[in-house]
């Protein structure tokens, strides 16, 4: 029994004391992410991402080799003529999961047209990663298009 009582209690604690670092790093990451989307700017967004990296929405999976594949394939202004965007944020960013070197977010995000009017909000699974020293966004999974 009091095996099943410290289990509920370091169940219910949350992360552990090392993946706090962890979780910090992630969201950073998570931030710049939004930062660089934002701001258009297609290689600092990349920078944000691991490769291959995966994206499932619309449907289907959709694998990345490299950042350069990430580059060539993302075009920003046809982007945000498509959805009468200008910016997104995020809603909220939830730790589900977390490790030292593997974070779950959950997060919700909403876009917003030129007027500055929220146009679409959406529900969404980040995956980071810690490799070689370096955190990053390994896979999204998206009920946006």
């Amino acid at each position: 029994m009091r095996f099943v009582v410290l289990l509920c209690l370091l169940l219910a604690a949350g992360p552990a004391r090392s993946d706090e670092a962890a979780i910090a790093d992630a969201r950073q990451v998570m931030d710049d992410f939004m930062t660089a989307f934002n701001d258009r700017d297609v290689g600092a967004w990349a920078d944000t991402l691991l490769f291959p990296h995966v994206r499932v929405a619309s449907g289907g999976v959709n694998v990345t080799a490299d950042k350069s594949a990430f580059v060539a394939n993302t075009d920003m202004t046809e982007f945000a003529a498509r959805f009468d965007w200008e910016y997104s944020e995020w809603d909220s960013v939830e730790v589900i999961q977390a490790g030292p070197e593997k974070v779950h977010f959950k997060v919700r995000f909403s876009r917003f047209n030129p007027r500055g009017e929220k146009n679409a909000t959406f529900d969404s699974l980040y995956i980071l990663q810690k490799v070689d020293g370096r955190w990053g966004i390994r896979a999204r999974s998206s009920f946006a298009p």
